[in-house]
């Protein structure tokens, strides 16, 4: 298991004064030559969302990446002899408690931050990679504009073109179909409308796309519900996250959304998989992740190792696995030079949770295979089973420019 310390320190400098840019988590020594010479630790901090809407993510995030390094060193938790010692900060899905932590952590001498499963959390944390020369590996966090943001700034995990290109293999044709989205206002909903739209929409495969974008501290939803069918959809794009789900799923099958028109959402965390409700067989699911997914040996060590550890896995295990296997990675073959990290990472293919993995040399995207899932009834709960695989391939993000 690797080494993890809880990071909860209180900046008495306000941030204004604090606007210069840092990022990492290091509890080590005084001084980042002496860091290096030394060569016995490795400093990772890891921001992610330990409390908040968007907590259940980071968790499962964390205990993937514990997984991964497990993995990826063989149980040693060290690289050549160095070890990988991770401290952790909570954002709670909060900018400015990241980019305080991001600006304390590098200031520590950290050269490796990865994690946070809000968008635009990690949008900020590219920011102060590429100001400071940090390496950043972004977690969860879906927004397109992750991807080829800067040199520095990586992910684990896909991202929303791979969720809307796999949302559109359930259709045989989008040409003068309107494609209602329902999302919250916030980086990860806005990014998922631009994916919607450049994937369906007029300029792509001829769709209409009409975005209902909802604030995320709403919790009625029944007039969004009812802008939903009113908008006369032929599809219902759903992108969501975090706890409001249930009542959301609720306000749309009391308004008749599922009589309106097919809805497509992505596969939650396994959280959720009750809170669907009697539309569970009636919803077509895209899918990042899930534990039967996949039968390959990386899943299963996934899998055996958050068993071990009392925990299951969830649909945000694998970006935290995968991040464990470019951290050890970008270690190995880069030391503590981050150019040379980058280079080690750029182009690397290697088996995922998911399978055949490939972080692409040009814009840093990861490319993965995506799943076609359903829900189905298992005594009083419901399980996800794979309909389809979708080729990485066939839902690759076009190359940022």
């Amino acid at each position: 298991m690797s080494t993890r310390k809880n990071t909860r320190r209180t900046l008495a400098a306000p941030i204004a004064a604090l606007a210069a840019a840092l990022t990492l988590a290091a509890c080590a020594p005084s001084s980042d030559d002496d860091a290096a010479a030394d060569g016995d630790t490795v400093e990772v901090g890891v921001i992610t969302s330990k409390s908040g809407p968007l907590a259940a993510y980071g968790k499962a995030y964390l205990e993937g990446l514990e997984a991964g390094l497990d993995h990826a060193t063989d149980g040693t938790n060290e690289v050549d002899g160095t070890t990988i010692e991770i401290t952790e900060g909570d954002d709670a899905g909060d900018v400015d408690k990241a980019v305080q932590l991001s600006k304390e952590y590098i200031g520590d001498g950290v050269k490796i931050i990865a994690g946070t499963a809000s968008s635009g959390v990690a949008l900020a944390l590219a920011e102060q990679a590429e100001q400071n020369k940090v390496l950043y590996i972004a977690g969860p966090a879906a927004a397109d504009a992750v991807t080829g943001i800067n040199d520095y700034t990586f992910r684990s995990g896909r991202q929303s073109f791979q969720d809307v290109a796999t949302a559109a293999t359930f259709l045989e044709e989008v040409q003068g179909k309107t494609i209602t989205v329902l999302a919250q206002d916030n980086a990860f909903g806005q990014g998922n409308v631009a994916a919607v739209q450049a994937v369906l929409g007029a300029g792509a495969k001829g769709g209409t796309v009409k975005p209902v974008l909802v604030a995320e501290d709403v919790t009625e939803f029944t007039s969004f519900a009812r802008q939903v069918v009113n908008s006369k959809p032929d599809l219902v794009f759903v992108a969501w996250a975090g706890a409001s789900s249930g009542s959301m799923w609720q306000a749309l099958e009391q308004q008749g959304v599922f009589d309106a028109a097919p809805v497509v959402t992505g596969l939650g965390d396994v959280a959720t998989y009750g809170a669907y409700g009697p539309a569970s067989a009636k919803i077509n699911f895209l899918s990042h992740y899930f534990g039967t997914a996949t039968d390959n040996e990386v899943n299963k060590a996934l899998v055996s190792y958050l068993e071990e550890n009392g925990s299951q896995p969830d649909l945000f295990s694998p970006d935290g696995f995968v991040a464990g296997q470019m951290i050890v990675r970008a270690v190995e073959e880069g030391g503590d030079d981050v150019d040379a990290m980058v280079k080690a990472l750029e182009g690397w293919s290697f088996d995922g949770p998911k399978g055949a993995t490939t972080i692409r040399a040009s814009d840093h995207a990861l490319v993965q295979d995506m799943f076609q899932a359903k829900l189905v009834a298992d005594g009083d709960a419901f399980v996800p089973e794979v309909a389809n695989v979708v080729p990485a391939d066939q839902v690759a993000p076009p190359e940022a420019s």
